[in-house]
């Protein structure tokens, strides 16, 4: 046989076995994913019901999690604003759902609920919400989360737990540290990474544990490994935008570095970011606290409310906040320092102890 011909089988050997290979991975890759889905269709309403993780689910049944889901009324909602409705869903004692329903018909809800798939369908981390399906249907459109006891850090700091239920410091460190914990997964552990585009304190839920999960999607963007940013239409919460990203219209991972800087300074200070305080001197949060720091008057933001806590550790958290906080994105830290940072600020003690020594 030729050389010219050996070299001709030799291609169509590796070729056949490349394609034979695709077809096995596709195989075992549906297979998996039939594993981790369920899907139940409603012949009502013409709407279709998938869950995720149904070895996390076994005890309860998709279809009965639909005729409730299809049931639920004003009397259940606990939540609502321009991303939608979100409702209460009970199974029993032990099985509890939010549930948020998006209308049909905007293009921009219809995205939303679509990047809200595409980022959590397949996320497990212990601070970011857990996402166990979803329903959609010709009218509206339904996604199906681990429902958070304790609501939002929004609420213990300025909505309806305020002043009935404090937070300590030890609380609020732990909640910073899962937070940034959460976000730093999305940058750096997914691929594509993800750039959330929405973080503030009423989208950092807080469970049974006052443990921090990431939450809400709607307008999370993805980036590839070898990419720095993505072009999108500016979108976001005024009070937690990076000021670059109104110039640029370009979403970065410290973006969403800068948006947790406003938490930090939320958790420090207990004022919102655009607080009233701030109206007639036409200032905000981040611009009132860093001319604070620059005259070393930390103790004089911190929330009134916190009666005990470290100033050694109060300080390190402002220094990170304010690193957070730099007006050039390239002088900000990522994700993954904040992270060290934060753990650095409570040295050999566990996030629940409550510091003994000097105080304020």
């Amino acid at each position: 046989m030729s050389n010219a011909k050996i070299i001709t089988l030799y291609i169509t050997i590796s070729c056949l076995a490349f394609v034979t290979s695709k077809i096995i991975i596709s195989i075992l890759l549906y297979k998996k994913w039939k594993r981790k889905h369920i899907s139940v269709q409603d012949s009502y309403s013409g709407g279709k019901m998938v869950m995720f993780r149904p070895s996390s689910t076994k005890t309860l049944k998709a279809d009965a999690l639909l005729k409730k889901a299809l049931k639920l009324s004003n009397k259940d909602i606990i939540g609502s604003g321009g991303y939608g409705t979100v409702y209460k869903l009970s199974m029993n004692e032990e099985r509890l759902f939010a549930v948020k329903r998006l209308n049909r018909g905007s293009v921009d809800r219809d995205r939303g609920f679509e990047r809200e798939l595409e980022a959590m369908g397949d996320i497990k981390h212990r601070n970011i919400v857990t996402l166990y399906g979803y329903y959609t249907s010709p009218q509206y459109n339904l996604l199906i989360y681990e429902l958070m006891p304790n609501g939002s850090l929004d609420a213990y700091l300025h909505g309806r737990f305020k002043n009935k239920k404090l937070l300590d410091w030890s609380s609020r460190y732990k909640i910073a540290l899962g937070a940034a914990r959460g976000i730093a997964y999305l940058h750096h552990d997914c691929i594509p990474h993800i750039i959330h585009r929405d973080i503030k304190s009423s989208n950092i839920l807080l469970n049974e544990n006052f443990e921090a999960q990431v939450s809400d999607f709607g307008l999370a963007t993805f980036m590839e490994p070898d990419k720095t940013h993505v072009s999108t239409i500016v979108a976001g919460t005024f009070g937690y935008l990076a000021p670059e990203y109104f110039d640029t219209g370009k979403a970065t991972a410290k973006g969403d570095v800068y948006s947790f800087g406003v938490v930090l300074l939320e958790l420090l200070t207990g004022k919102k970011p655009m607080d009233e305080a701030f109206v007639e001197e036409g200032t905000k949060l981040v611009t009132w606290v860093k001319a604070v720091v620059q005259e070393k008057r930390e103790e004089q933001v911190l929330d009134s409310s916190l009666e005990s806590c470290s100033i050694q550790e109060v300080n390190s958290v402002f220094s990170i906040a304010l690193m957070c906080l730099e007006s050039e994105p390239f002088k900000r830290p990522n994700m993954a320092e904040v992270v060290k940072m934060l753990e650095k600020a409570k040295p050999d003690r566990k996030v629940s102890d409550v510091s003994s020594d000097t105080h304020v």
